[in-house]
C-alpha cells in the first residue's frame, strides 16, 4: 500500500510482465452517492484526457460487486508515480535555489493544468501532493474535487469551501455579504500555482508562517503584504541520529543563500494577485521569458581574476603559509620542518571566502 484516504486505498502492483502500476480501491460500501458520482466523473475525465503526457493515465476500471449484494469496489489501475511533488520538493528544499531545476517543473506543471482547463475543468484544490512523477516527467494524479465548468464559463459555484488553506484562493475563501456561495474559476488554480511556486523558490507557502484562523483572514485580504524576499535559502535539514549519537545540522543556512531573479518575482506576482481578474493565464505564464532562459557558461577564470590577483585553494594556502613560516626564520636549522594544519588551512580559505561575499552583497 502507498497512499490511503477515507474510503479508498492506493496499491503498487506489478503486472505478469513486470511492470509497475498503481490500484486505486474505493469500497462502495461506505460512500454516498455524490462521492460515487465525483468518482466517475473522475473516471470519464481521466479517458478523455488519455494519451497527454502530463495527466496519469488510466489504464482500466472496474466496479467489482460484493459478497451477499454488498456494493463492493471501485478498481483503477493506473501508471504508479515515483514520487509525488510534495515529497521532492521537501528534499529539494535543503538545497541552494536551482532555476533550472524549478523552470523544469514550473513549465510541466503549467502544462499539465492547462490541459484541464482547455477540457473546461477547474481543480479547485491544487497542491504540490497532486503532481507525481512517472519516469522523470510531472503529472497530475488527483481530481477528487475536480468539477466541469458547467455551461461554458469559466467558473463554477460552491456551496462549501474547499481546498487545502496554503494553496486556496481568495475568492475560495471569502464569502460576500448577503452570499453563501463561492464563485471559483481558472483564476483559483493560478493563485494555487502562484502559492506552489512560491514554495519552490521560498522553501514554504506564502501564508505558511500563519495560524489557521489567521491564514483565512489574511489570504482574501488586500491590506495583508505577500512578501517576496530578495534572496532565498534553504531549509536547514532536521536533526539526524546514529546509534545514541544526535546529529545536529547547521542552523544558519546563509552562506548557501541564492539572490531571486525579479523576473520570477514578477511571475508570482502575477499569480498571486487578490483579485482574480487580474491574474495571470496559464497561456500567460508559459510565455515568460525565464523558462526559457538561454543556459549561460560561467565566467572563466580570465573574467574575473585580476592581473594582480590569483586563486587560492586550501592546498595553497598551506603551502603560502609554510614558506611565510621559512621567510620568517631564515636561521632555522637546514633539516628543520616546518608544517601547518590542512584543517586550519580550510577554516582560513573559508573565511575569506565569507568576507568577499559581505563585500559583494554590501
Amino acid at each position: 500500500m502507498i497512499g490511503k484516504g477515507g474510503s479508498s486505498r492506493v496499491y503498487r502492483v506489478l503486472n505478469h510482465a513486470n511492470e509497475v502500476y498503481a490500484i486505486k480501491r474505493v469500497t462502495l460500501e461506505s460512500i454516498d452517492a455524490e462521492t460515487l458520482s465525483g468518482y466517475m466523473n473522475e473516471i470519464a475525465l481521466l479517458r478523455r484526457l488519455d494519451g497527454n503526457n502530463r495527466i496519469i493515465r488510466l489504464i482500466d476500471s472496474e466496479v467489482k460487486p460484493g459478497p451477499g449484494g454488498s456494493k463492493g469496489h471501485l478498481l483503477l489501475v493506473m501508471e504508479c508515480g515515483e514520487i509525488d511533488f510534495a515529497r521532492l520538493l521537501q528534499e529539494q528544499m535543503k538545497e541552494p535555489l536551482n532555476m533550472v531545476w524549478v523552470a523544469y517543473y514550473w513549465q510541466q506543471m503549467l502544462q499539465a493544468v492547462h490541459v484541464i482547463h482547455e477540457e473546461k475543468i477547474v481543480h479547485s484544490d491544487l497542491k504540490p501532493a497532486n503532481f507525481v512523477l512517472v519516469r522523470g516527467q510531472l503529472k497530475l494524479i488527483d481530481f477528487g474535487i475536480a468539477n466541469a465548468i458547467a455551461n461554458d464559463t469559466t467558473n463554477i459555484q460552491r456551496d462549501h469551501q474547499i481546498g487545502t488553506v496554503n494553496y486556496m484562493s481568495p475568492e475560495a475563501i471569502e464569502l460576500p455579504d448577503g452570499m453563501r456561495r463561492l464563485k471559483v474559476g481558472r483564476p483559483s488554480d493560478v493563485w494555487s500555482l502562484g502559492c506552489i511556486l512560491y514554495q519552490m523558490i521560498y522553501g514554504h507557502p506564502p501564508f505558511h508562517h500563519l495560524g489557521m484562523v489567521q491564514k483565512m483572514r489574511a489570504i482574501p485580504d488586500f491590506a495583508h503584504v505577500i512578501e517576496y524576499a530578495e534572496f532565498a535559502t534553504p531549509t536547514p535539514p532536521r536533526a539526524s541520529s546514529t546509534g545514541n549519537v544526535v546529529v545536529e545540522p547547521p542552523k544558519n543556512m546563509d552562506h548557501l543563500k541564492r539572490k531571486v531573479r525579479k523576473d520570477v518575482i514578477q511571475s508570482m506576482m502575477s499569480c498571486l494577485c487578490r483579485n482574480p481578474k487580474e491574474r495571470a493565464t496559464i497561456p500567460d505564464l508559459l510565455s515568460h521569458n525565464w523558462l526559457s532562459m538561454p543556459e549561460v557558461s560561467p565566467p572563466s577564470t580570465n573574467d574575473v581574476v585580476k592581473e594582480n590577483e590569483a586563486i587560492i585553494d586550501p592546498h595553497y594556502m598551506r603551502q603560502l603559509i609554510i614558506h611565510g613560516m621559512r621567510v620568517a626564520n631564515p636561521d632555522a636549522p637546514a633539516d628543520y620542518v616546518f608544517d601547518f594544519p590542512m584543517d586550519e588551512a580550510e577554516r582560513l580559505v573559508l573565511e575569506l571566502k565569507t568576507v568577499r561575499n559581505s563585500s559583494i552583497q554590501t
